[in-house]
C-alpha cells in the first residue's frame, strides 16, 4: 500500500464528498439489518401456535410491507452512496491525469529520449484506469463490507454469541487464502501492465512509421514480431486471470460452509433450547447471507488493489522524476535578444558525444548568425542551449548580460520563435497550425504569414484551402510544404529571437531564396540564427560560424570567410559549380 500513499491528497481534497460516503454507507447498512428480523418475526409468527391465524396472517402482511419499505429505502442510499464514492473516484482520475500530463510537460528531452511514447501513454490510460477502480468501487466496497460485518456481527452476538461463534470459524481460512491469492495478483499485475506497455510502444512506433515499413515490404515481419508480444500479452494476461478467478470458488466454499454451520450447530441448540426458538436461525441464516457478498467483494476488491498498487507504483515512477530543467526565477523577464556564449561546452550523456567543445562568440540585438558545419558538428545542439531544452554542462550562455539560467524559463521560450529540422505538425487544420504559434492571431495574419513562408498558393490550391485537416505529423503535405508551415507558425509569433535549424533543406533555390528575402524585413529588428548547410542561406547573415566537431573552424562575414581560402570558400565553390551544373 505504499505506493497508494500518494492518492491520499485527492482524498483530503474530496474529504467532505468521502466522509458523506461513509455516513450514507453506515445509514443504508443500518436499514438492511431490519429485514433479516422481519424475517424472524415471520418465522416465530408462524411457528408459534399459540396465537390466532388472523393475528398470524397480520403479522406477516405487515413484515411484507415494512421489508418492502427498508428494502427500498436501503436500495435509494446505496444508489446515493455509489453516486457519492464513484462519481468521488472520477474526480480523482481527471485530477491524477492532469498532474501527470502536467508533469511529462515539465520534463526535459533526455527523459523523452530514455522512454518510448507508447509507455507513456499506457500509464496515463491504462495505468490511471486500474487506480482509479481503487479510489471508486474498492474504496466504496471496503467501506462498505466493514460497516456490514461491524453491523451484522453486532446484531448477531446480541442474539446468540455461541451460535455467532461457530458461524464465523472459516473467516480465518478465508483471511489466508486472500492474503496468498493477493501476493500473486500483485505480482502478475505488475508483469502484465509492464507488458502491455511494451505492446503500446511497438504498436504506436509501426503507425508513425508504416510508410518505411510498407516501402521495405516488412509488413510481414512486423506482423510476427507483433505476433510474439500479443501472444506474450495475452498469457500474461490469462496467468493474471487464472489467479482472480480462485476467488470465488474459494469464497462461496467458506460462505457455504458457514451456512452448514449456522443449520447443524444452530439446529442443535434449538433442540437443547439453547436458543429460544427457529426464527433464531432463519436470522442468522440471512445474516450469513447478507455478509456473503461483502466477503465474496473482498477479493475482487483486493484484486483491484493489488493492481492499482502496480499501476501506481509505475506512475510514481514518471511522477518522482525530477525535471532537470528548473526554473528559479518566477519574475517576469522581458528580453531584447542579444546572445552570448561563453567558453560552452556540452557533451550528451547517454552516447559521450562532446557537442559543443569551449564555443564562444557574441551577436548582437536585430543581428542575423548563420551556422554552418557538417552533421553532427554541434549546430541543432547550439540552438538547444538557447532555448534552455538543455543546459551547459560548461561555460554559460547569456542573454541580454544575464546567465540564462536567472531568466523565468516560461517566459524565455515564450520569446523565442523556432523552426526545428522536424517540421512536425498536428493533426489539425493548417490555420490552426500556423495559429499554433499566436493563438490570438487573425486570419489576416495567418496568411501574411503564410505569404512569407511562401506557402499560401500550395494552401489556396487545396479544396478546403487553410481549413484542410492535416494527417498525423502532417502527413497530408510534403516535406516542404510541412517546412514552411512551420516557418510560417514561427513568425505569427512575433518573438525577439528567431531560431531556424536547417528549416529550408527540402525547398528549391528559388523557393528559398524568395523566403530568405522575405525574412530580410520581418528579421531587420529581431535576433536572429540560421542553421544550415547551404551557403545561399548564410551569405546574407552579419555573421557567420563554421563548426566542426563542436569547435568553432571559423568565423567572420561571408567576404572574410571567403579571404580565408578554408572550409567555406571550398563549400561556396562546390555549391557554386553544383548550381551551375543544375
Amino acid at each position: 500500500m505504499k505506493e497508494l500513499q500518494y492518492l491520499n491528497k485527492y482524498f483530503v481534497k474530496y474529504k467532505y464528498r468521502f466522509l458523506l460516503g461513509i455516513v450514507i454507507t453506515i445509514v443504508a447498512q443500518i436499514f438492511k439489518l431490519y429485514v433479516p428480523k422481519f424475517f424472524g418475526d415471520s418465522i416465530r409468527a408462524i411457528e408459534n401456535t399459540s396465537i390466532l391465524k388472523a393475528e398470524a396472517k397480520t403479522i406477516l402482511l405487515n413484515n411484507f410491507i415494512y421489508t418492502l419499505i427498508v428494502a427500498f429505502i436501503g436500495g435509494f442510499l446505496t444508489f446515493l452512496m455509489r453516486q457519492t464514492l464513484i462519481v468521488m473516484s472520477r474526480h480523482i482520475e481527471f485530477d491524477l491525469k492532469n498532474d501527470i500530463y502536467k508533469h511529462y510537460q515539465t520534463l526535459t528531452q533526455r527523459f523523452y529520449k530514455k522512454n518510448r511514447t507508447g509507455d507513456l501513454m499506457n500509464r496515463i490510460s491504462e495505468d490511471v484506469s486500474k487506480v482509479r477502480m481503487y479510489v471508486g468501487p474498492s474504496v466504496m466496497y471496503s467501506i462498505n463490507t466493514l460497516i456490514i460485518f461491524i453491523v451484522v456481527i453486532i446484531q448477531m452476538v446480541l442474539i446468540s454469541p455461541q451460535l455467532t461463534f461457530y458461524s464465523l470459524l472459516p473467516l480465518p481460512l478465508l483471511s489466508y487464502g486472500i492474503f496468498k491469492i493477493s501476493s500473486q495478483i500483485h505480482k502478475k499485475s505488475g508483469l502484465f501492465q509492464q507488458n502491455l506497455s511494451t505492446l503500446s510502444s511497438f504498436t504506436q512506433e509501426i503507425f508513425s512509421g508504416i510508410r518505411v515499413i510498407k516501402a521495405y515490404a516488412i509488413e510481414e515481419k512486423k506482423q510476427n514480431e507483433f505476433n510474439v508480444l500479443a501472444k506474450d500479452s495475452r498469457n500474461k494476461a490469462m496467468d493474471l486471470a487464472k489467479t482472480n478467478a480462485l476467488f470465488g470458488p474459494l469464497l462461496i466454499l467458506l460462505i457455504g460452509l458457514s451456512n452448514l454451520i449456522v443449520i447443524y450447530v444452530g439446529g442443535t441448540m434449538y433442540i437443547n433450547k439453547t436458543i429460544p426458538d427457529f426464527g433464531v436461525i432463519a436470522q442468522f441464516v440471512l445474516y450469513i447471507n447478507m455478509l456473503t457478498w461483502p466477503v465474496a467483494s473482498l477479493g475482487w476488491v483486493s484484486s483491484l488493489v493489488q493492481e492499482a498498487e502496480a499501476s501506481q507504483k509505475r506512475i510514481n515512477e514518471f511522477l518522482n522524476e525530477e525535471p532537470e530543467i528548473q526554473n528559479t526565477n518566477n519574475n517576469p523577464s522581458t528580453i531584447e535578444g542579444t546572445i552570448k556564449f561563453d567558453n560552452v561546452s556540452f557533451e550528451y550523456e547517454d552516447t559521450n558525444i562532446m557537442a559543443l567543445d569551449h564555443v564562444s562568440f557574441e551577436i548582437q540585438k536585430g543581428k542575423t548568425l548563420a551556422i554552418l558545419g557538417k552533421t553532427g558538428s554541434g549546430k541543432s545542439t547550439l540552438l538547444t542551449l538557447i532555448s534552455r531544452l538543455y543546459d551547459t554542462q560548461k561555460g554559460t550562455v547569456f542573454i541580454d548580460n544575464k546567465d540564462i539560467k536567472e531568466l523565468n524559463l516560461f517566459d524565455l521560450r515564450n520569446q523565442i520563435s523556432v523552426v526545428p529540422q522536424d517540421a512536425f505538425l498536428f493533426s489539425d487544420s493548417i490555420k490552426n497550425n500556423i495559429k499554433f504559434g499566436n493563438e490570438e492571431a487573425s486570419d489576416n495574419e495567418v496568411i501574411e504569414a503564410a505569404k512569407k513562408a511562401v506557402v499560401h498558393d500550395n494552401i489556396m490550391n487545396f479544396n478546403l484551402q487553410y481549413e484542410t485537416i492535416l494527417g498525423e505529423r502532417g502527413i497530408t503535405l510534403s516535406g516542404g510544404q510541412k517546412q514552411r508551415v512551420s516557418i510560417a507558425r514561427a513568425l505569427i509569433k512575433n518573438a525577439p529571437i528567431l531560431l531556424l535549424d536547417d528549416c529550408l533543406s527540402a525547398v528549391d533555390t528559388e523557393t528559398e531564396e524568395t523566403i530568405l528575402n522575405n525574412l530580410l524585413e520581418y528579421c531587420k529588428d529581431k535576433t536572429t540564427i540560421i542553421v544550415s548547410h547551404r551557403i545561399s542561406s548564410a551569405k546574407n547573415a552579419d555573421s557567420i560560424i563554421i563548426l566542426e566537431d563542436g569547435k568553432i573552424l571559423e568565423q567572420g562575414t561571408h567576404s572574410q570567410l571567403l579571404e580565408l581560402n578554408g572550409y567555406y570558400k571550398e563549400l561556396y565553390v562546390k555549391q557554386l559549380s553544383e548550381k551551375e551544373i543544375d
